[in-house]
């Protein structure tokens, strides 16, 4: 069978600039494509060129007859007073699905994407689409999308404004589809999950893309190949300019045809390595947070925190220390509340019960979701208000060499920051960020429209910070990477702490598995729902379970270390031996304390279940 979709040599140009030029690609019948790429490779772009939506300057699109194409933008926007049925009502009239189906069509579409008549849990199809959160706007479009049942469907980076449900709700849509897709992303969980192909649209290969059959790991391995080969390629290549470029000093006689042959062929292959390194030449943004020089360890504690909006109870009895160094994860779904934690950790907003207690001075940097940028001011203002330079790391810069560090040429000084793609946006909010010393970094979806090179390189300035930071954001993978902590919010107010990422999706998926008990179903209910008795609820918090279940191996390694210990100081030798006696003591101390703490904790826990 013919590909749904064949691209021949295509180009697009933003203004002078070329996007990209001389793509060639297909698409067949169940082809599970990633396409990622830096920022600027123009991968948006190519994706409305290949749903239509833009013309390419050059070359060709075909596309198999009655094919049918899905296209979900990276902006998710419906007219006003539509709703969610009359979204999808539109989108099958557009489609001319006969009339007799849509009905169906639309309730199981809608059904898969969480909308329903009359929901206990999610969003009813008569609402209203432009009044949606950002993450259920998107489940909206997907399911526009979904609704013709297309052959293709192209998702621009569709996991943006998704919680972390919605994006597993979307790999397993995608994992099942019956349909080819290429989809625009930058979380690399989500891409190692659904795509059976990679293409990396890049200006550094000749063809101007590398496409690699398998996941995203097994790109990254045929990536590191490919560079290594282009580096031994490109080495000799310059020595073979280098004898040529020898040859052409002698001053060869170019009247000999030979002579004029070989004078051509070094000619172009000087070309041919100029061309080379100048593809091979990359930047990266450079990325490094200032922690100040305070040495208190609590920064800020919350204690029994509840916070009331609109007459709503968002947050209720939450309690934690943030210390230095400690690096926070904040999970739940959308609309759990944590945006409301983190106003309520810096006082942006006041709290209806409990405390927080902040240490005195506290410097905190806020990176918030909501992105305020005045779009009005040149990139210039934006990064040094009132002069032409910033004070970075206790040193004055010029705005243009700060600038740099970021990938902003000169020429987009003068330019309004309006003008700039996502990515360059959120790379001004993180430069403004950087000129902040900070005890407290709290970081709001601060990975939305960033690549993977600067990704990568925003984990290892936050993995170096060494203040406290607090990050919100559904990357899993730099959740998984960078946290050494992570607050799990319910939806229902409570909030729990856990050792890591890894615990927290455990922890969901136990309590979510189907045929748990009647006690597990009722902890997912609000507090006020729940009728069981005290002595019947769950009284240790998950971590503290986890700790009781291991507890008799920590008492058995306390008893025989405390053994050992008792034993070397019974030792003849050692009694007799001044050094070794005291050393002995002290390995005493250090066994005794550690065997004590054990055995006080193992009560504390026993106490605190009832036995």
């Amino acid at each position: 069978m013919p590909p749904i979709l064949n691209a021949q040599k295509i180009s697009r140009r933003f203004g002078a600039e070329p996007l990209f030029e001389g793509i060639s690609f297909a698409v067949h019948d169940g082809d599970r494509i990633g396409l990622i790429g830096p920022n600027g490779a123009g991968k948006s772009t190519l994706l409305a060129v290949l749903g239509s939506e833009l013309e390419p300057d050059e070359g060709e699109i075909a596309f198999r007859k009655r094919a049918s194409v899905g296209y979900v933008r990276q902006i998710s926007e419906f007219a006003p007073g539509a709703t969610v049925r009359g979204v999808i009502e539109a989108a099958m009239a557009r489609a001319a699905v006969p009339e007799r189906e849509r009905e169906q069509r639309l309730r199981e579409t809608l059904g898969r994407a969480g909308f329903a008549e009359n929901p206990t849990d999610g969003v009813a199809m008569n609402a209203e689409a432009a009044s949606l959160s950002g993450g259920w706007r998107k489940r909206l479009a997907i399911a526009q999308a979904l609704v013709i049942q297309p052959d293709l469907l192209l998702l621009d980076e569709p996991t943006n404004h998704l919680d972390i449900e919605g994006i597993e709700w979307l790999e397993s849509l995608l994992q099942t589809a019956n349909f080819a897709f290429i989809v625009i992303s930058h979380d690399r969980y989500f891409l190692e999950s659904v795509a059976a192909e990679i293409v990396e649209l890049n200006r550094i290969y000749a063809d101007g893309l590398l496409r690699v059959q398998g996941s995203y790991s097994k790109f990254l391995e045929a990536r590191e190949a490919w560079v290594e080969w282009q580096q031994r390629a490109q080495e000799a290549l310059r020595n073979r300019v280098r004898t040529e470029i020898e040859w052409l000093r002698r001053g060869p006689k170019a009247r000999a045809t030979k002579a004029r042959a070989r004078i051509h062929a070094a000619n172009a292959m000087i070309a041919q390595l100029a061309e080379s390194e100048s593809r091979s030449r990359t930047a990266t943004a450079g990325i490094s947070f200032d922690a100040t020089d305070r040495q208190s360890r609590r920064l800020i504690e919350m204690d029994g925190v509840s916070v009331t909006l609109g007459g709503r109870e968002i947050l209720r009895n939450v309690s934690f220390a943030l210390n230095k160094g400690m690096k926070l994860g904040l999970v739940g779904r959308n609309g759990s509340g944590k945006t409301t934690l983190l106003r309520a950790m810096t006082g942006e907003i006041p709290v209806s019960a409990g405390n927080v207690i902040r240490a005195p001075s506290l410097r905190i940097v806020y990176f918030s979701q909501m992105r305020e940028l005045d779009a009005s001011l040149t990139l210039r203002r934006a990064l040094a208000p009132h002069s032409d330079s910033v004070v970075y790391q206790d040193r004055v810069l010029h705005v243009a060499s700060y600038a740099s560090r970021f990938l902003f040429t000169g020429e987009q000084l003068n330019q309004p920051v309006g003008r700039l793609s996502g990515g360059e946006r959120a790379r001004v909010l993180i430069a403004r960020l950087m000129l902040q010393p900070a005890d407290v970094l709290i970081l709001d979806e601060p990975t939305n429209d960033l690549d993977i090179p600067t990704l990568e390189i925003l984990e290892e300035a936050l993995l170096e910070f060494s203040g406290a930071l607090v990050l919100v954001t559904h990357d899993r993978y730099l959740l998984d990477r960078v946290t050494n902590a992570v607050l799990g919010l319910d939806g229902q107010g409570s909030a729990e702490l856990f050792a890591d990422y890894m615990q927290w999706e455990q922890w969901r998926a136990e309590r979510d598995e189907p045929g748990r008990g009647d006690e597990e179903k009722k902890d997912r209910q609000p507090a006020e729902q729940v009728s069981a008795p005290k002595s019947a609820r769950k009284k240790l918090s998950y971590l503290e379970q986890r700790e009781y279940d291991s507890i008799e191996e920590r008492i058995d390694a306390a008893d025989a270390s405390l053994r050992a210990a008792r034993e070397r100081l019974e030792d003849p030798a050692v009694v007799i031996d001044a050094n070794a006696l005291t050393e002995a003591l002290v390995k005493m101390e250090a066994a005794q304390s550690e065997h004590d703490a054990v055995y006080q904790r193992w009560a504390e826990l026993t106490e605190k279940i009832g036995g």
